[in-house]
């Protein structure tokens, strides 16, 4: 068994598709088939089951995903170390972010980086806060980006910037008139929030909770799992959101949307990394940069 092999069987797994898997990897398909064929000949068991066109894991594949995953990211730590004896002119970083942090907050940090450091490759998945933290755990992501809390022991936790939440409605809700909302007239409207998992539903519920209230005391019409989802249905008169100030900041200077006043705490934009892997050169000046930003 080798790394490349395994390198290849993650791509497979990851994407459920061999061609695409072989353009991910700058692979033909007939070497991505060849490599997946070896391992299953090699130790007699079926990793993937072919449905027609589509492929999916077997259910020793998802016990032997996880294996090679961190057998991938000891090797990338291994690597690593090596590579920083270079400095920073040559390297990588695998970011993750949460969605308000990833689309928003986050690109013009990594276009820094990029214009100071040519040489370090770096590569940005997204997805709500418990993705990001499972990611950072598993070694997928080298760092991950996130707005809302965690309780993981395997991560260290660094606050790093501070967002603003805001109340905001379509220019025709009733509310649109009003300059602020009683408590009381929570219960009264119709809501858009994000899924649950997501930091932006995390925080908000932890306001509600300071007000008395839970999401199940609210008529919750939508749950999206999307910042641009929820912010385009309450634009079109779904309902009433609490969402971050960067995603509808645009929507709110063409009046599409109007902010109301309700007591929201400020919440944190976090760096967290898996405790007990190496602290690169690279991951070094991210945070320098992020604290600069």
């Amino acid at each position: 068994m080798t790394l490349e092999q395994l390198r290849i069987f993650v791509a497979v797994a990851e994407l459920e598709h061999m061609t695409r898997a072989s353009q991910s990897l700058n692979l033909t398909q007939s070497a991505t088939s060849a490599a997946i064929a070896a391992l299953e000949s090699r130790y007699a068991t079926k990793l993937f089951n072919r449905i027609g066109r589509r492929i999916e894991l077997t259910d020793a594949g998802r016990v032997f995903l996880v294996e090679a995953r961190a057998v991938l990211a000891r090797a990338a730590a291994a690597e690593t170390v090596l590579s920083d004896f270079a400095g920073l002119s040559r390297g990588s970083l695998s970011l993750a972010a949460s969605q308000t942090v990833g689309n928003y907050w986050l690109p013009p940090l990594i276009h820094r980086y990029q214009l100071l450091h040519p040489g370090i490759k770096l590569s940005l998945r997204i997805g709500n806060t418990e993705q990001v933290a499972a990611w950072a755990i598993e070694g997928i992501a080298d760092l991950g980006v996130i707005e809302g809390n965690i309780d993981e022991p395997a991560l260290a936790v660094q606050p790093i910037a501070d967002d603003e939440l805001v109340l905001v409605v379509g220019h025709r809700h009733p509310w649109a008139k009003r300059g602020s909302v009683a408590l009381r007239d929570l219960k009264t409207t119709r809501w858009v929030l994000r899924e649950r998992g997501s930091g932006t539903r995390a925080i908000f519920e932890q306001a509600l909770a300071k007000f008395g209230l839970a999401a199940a005391d609210l008529d919750v019409a939508l749950e999206l799992p999307s910042n641009e989802a929820v912010r385009s249905a309450v634009a079109a008169g779904a309902g009433a959101t609490v969402i971050s100030k960067l995603v509808v900041a645009a929507l709110l200077k063409t009046k599409a949307l109007v902010e109301l006043d309700l007591p929201l705490e400020k919440r944190h934009f976090s760096i967290l990394r898996h405790k007990e892997r190496y602290l690169t050169e690279a991951e070094r000046e991210f945070y320098r940069l992020a604290r600069e930003a």
